[in-house]
């Protein structure tokens, strides 16, 4: 890989940060008036015709978006650091881990947690599981990154033990 090459690679990089960071933010902040902002002004106009239950309710449905925020806020940090010259293999497994565990459990919560969490807030109504096919496809495909950070972790311990050994 000549030089160019390289630094079109770190200049990508760190396009793809703050391109992260911009729909961390922007997201982050509509979620944010949507379920905090919106309702609080409503509130405090006294045009509030919501129950303390459903407010809560809309915070449980939009919970897993916070994971899934996270994954990409993971991702974004990661790129950060490639394109200031880090090294990949450790840059990756921590990246790898960490958007394989946000997204694993966003799915999670999104399947279970959400409908059960609203079946208490609601006294018991509806199912058990909700069957999203993205949520539980983000959830699997959470499972399996983090699980082949955990495989390019052990991999890194076996190269560094042979490079001992030479």
């Amino acid at each position: 890989m000549s030089q160019t090459d390289i630094d079109r690679f770190r200049q990508r990089c760190a396009q793809f940060r703050w391109l992260a960071v911009f729909m961390v933010v922007s997201v982050g902040a509509l979620l944010a008036l949507i379920h905090f902002v919106a309702p609080g002004v409503l509130l405090a106009r006294g045009d509030y015709d919501g129950t303390p239950g459903g407010w809560i309710s809309d915070i449980v449905w939009a919970l897993p978006t916070v994971f899934y925020l996270f994954a990409v806020w993971a991702i974004g940090a990661a790129m950060g650091q490639l394109s200031k010259g880090r090294l990949i293999q450790p840059i990756l497994v921590h990246a790898l881990r960490r958007v394989g565990l946000s997204l694993g459990l966003g799915g999670l919560f999104s399947v279970f947690g959400v409908t059960n969490v609203i079946r208490l807030i609601e006294g018991g109504r509806g199912s058990f599981a909700y069957f999203d096919v993205s949520g539980m496809t983000l959830g699997m495909i959470g499972g399996a990154l983090f699980l082949l950070g955990g495989v390019m972790e052990q991999a890194d311990k076996v190269q560094a033990e042979l490079d001992e050994m030479i």
